[in-house]
């Protein structure tokens, strides 16, 4: 059920640790709509950005609207980005303040390992097993469809499920780990939706970082 990455594309990656994951079964030889790389992050640099990310972020909760009554999203996140650069999510407008400049280094390696030149990131904290994300997809209309989106894992491992939007039997779970990242092609997101579940056992904290490529107004 994995996705993969051609074999000339290889080369872009920095280390071994990149070759992704595949699935046994037959696929053609152009790519699938993801590729998960296990430990892109060496345990060290994995657990560095995960405390940097939490003691450096301004973590917000923000209100949401269901059916009529305002609730927190069952998540801390905040949006970084460009400046200027604007996304609607949780029912508000964000606007990026520009890249932190302790934060370049893990762009810059995100960008190369996912061949692209991401402008924004939306960065979710899941405090334990009880925070989660409920099914979505990330095809907002800012969002350039045209460019992979990359999400990196820190911290516990969770689960990340895919269900197929015209076909909902079929799905796949992905357990992402510490340091894991994954890529969604283009076209990914047209027919696939992901969520994170609640996962109670889960008593440490996570911290998702989803590299996107926004379209400028």
């Amino acid at each position: 059920m994995y996705g993969k990455v051609p074999v000339e594309r290889w080369a872009c990656h920095p280390t071994s640790r990149m070759e992704p994951v595949i699935s046994t079964d037959e696929q053609s030889d152009e790519q699938s709509d993801w590729s998960l790389f296990p430990s892109w992050l060496s345990t060290d640099d994995a657990q560095r950005w995960l405390q940097l990310l939490e003691h450096n972020i301004a973590w917000e909760q923000p209100l949401v609207q269901v059916f009529g009554k305002y609730h927190r999203v069952p998540r801390k996140t905040v949006f970084v980005a460009e400046q200027g650069l604007k996304y609607r999510y949780s029912g508000a407008i964000h606007v990026g303040d520009g890249w932190p400049e302790w934060f370049l280094p893990l762009l810059e390696q995100v960008n190369h390992s996912a061949w692209a030149e991401f402008n924004g990131c939306l960065l979710n904290l899941y405090r334990d097993g009880d925070d989660r994300m409920g099914w979505h997809a990330d095809d907002e209309t800012e969002i350039d469809q045209t460019k992979p989106i990359a999400s990196l894992s820190l911290g516990s491992t969770r689960d990340f499920l895919f269900r197929h939007r015209n076909d909902p039997t079929k799905r796949a779970a992905i357990p992402l780990t510490d340091g894991d990242l994954l890529i969604m092609h283009p076209g990914c997101q047209a027919l696939w939706m992901h969520s994170v579940p609640q996962r109670r056992k889960v008593k440490t904290m996570r911290i998702n970082l989803t590299f996107r490529h926004f379209l400028k107004a």
